[in-house]
């Protein structure tokens, strides 16, 4: 860049100050101690030539605009908010009804609570019931619930056929068993399968001598469970409401043994579209 010439047009007497100013630094400069003046503020009626003889012009804008304008998008950013805020708040006549039912004060007896589970769904369809436990510590672990989860899964063991799928995009399993000696090969498909949560893993039980036996309870109802995250809760499907009370009971308590019941600090039992019904756990 070359230097910037400034000239104010429109006023002689101005002009001629600036010129004066130029002749001052030119001689300091000559003597060699130029004195170091701070930048002149072009104003409105200002123009700046460049080297090239672009014209640009200087135009502040009003600092009550500036301010305005800031505070209109806020106003606008904070009425989205609230908005969001209205809508998930919101909740059906029916549930409000059902919720009525719920005694939120009260821990429910496992007995109590799956009779009272039916009358508080909603849906049409035949509902997953969920168990979400809050834990004193972050666990993981597996449990084998003796009526299964009612969801078929879909169980897959590692060979190179099944490499060349995943790598094409084809991932047609909800759990994939390896034996240790195909990980080295798995770790080119680590990046497609670690943020699905499909990478084998010995911590929940899908790397395995013999995973011919480990797909066979997975398919018997074998699953892998691990809190949030950020906050120590489980989330657990246990079945289904078509099951009966007496499954759903054996489910919940082999839940509560494979946690160990010294480390859940609340139960809350539901459906899919139901409201939360609370556990006696002891």
């Amino acid at each position: 860049m070359g230097k910037i010439r400034i000239k104010t047009l429109g006023d002689e007497e101005l002009e001629q100050k600036e010129k004066k100013k130029a002749k001052q630094k030119k001689e300091a400069k000559k003597l060699g101690n130029a004195p170091v003046e701070p930048s002149p503020v072009i104003a409105s009626d200002q123009v700046r030539l460049g080297q090239r003889g672009n014209l640009e012009i200087a135009e502040p804008v009003p600092s009550e605009i500036a301010s305005g304008s800031s505070s209109l998008r806020n106003d606008k950013s904070d009425k989205k908010k609230k908005a969001k805020r209205s809508k998930a708040r919101k909740r059906s006549e029916c549930y409000q009804a059902a919720k009525s039912q719920v005694d939120r004060t009260k821990k429910y007896p496992i007995s109590e609570a799956l009779e009272l589970l039916p009358k508080v769904h909603l849906a049409k369809f035949d509902e997953t019931v969920e168990l979400h436990i809050n834990t004193t510590e972050t666990l993981s672990g597996t449990v084998c619930f003796p009526h299964g989860t009612g969801k078929k899964v879909r169980v897959a063991i590692a060979t190179d056929d099944i490499l060349k799928e995943i790598e094409q995009g084809n991932i047609n399993f909800d759990i994939l068993l390896a034996e240790p000696s195909m990980m080295p090969k798995l770790a080119r498909v680590a990046r497609i399968l670690g943020p699905k949560g499909l990478m084998p893993n010995p911590k929940n039980g899908t790397i395995s001598v013999s995973p011919e036996k480990t797909a066979l309870q997975f398919a018997d109802g074998l699953i892998t469970f691990k809190t949030e995250a950020k906050a120590s809760i489980l989330h657990l499907t246990i079945g289904k409401l078509s099951f009966g009370d007496k499954k759903l009971a054996e489910n919940i308590k082999t839940a509560f043994d494979a946690v160990k019941k010294e480390r859940i600090k609340q139960a809350v039992l539901k459906s899919t579209m139901s409201p939360g019904i609370k556990l006696e756990v002891n």
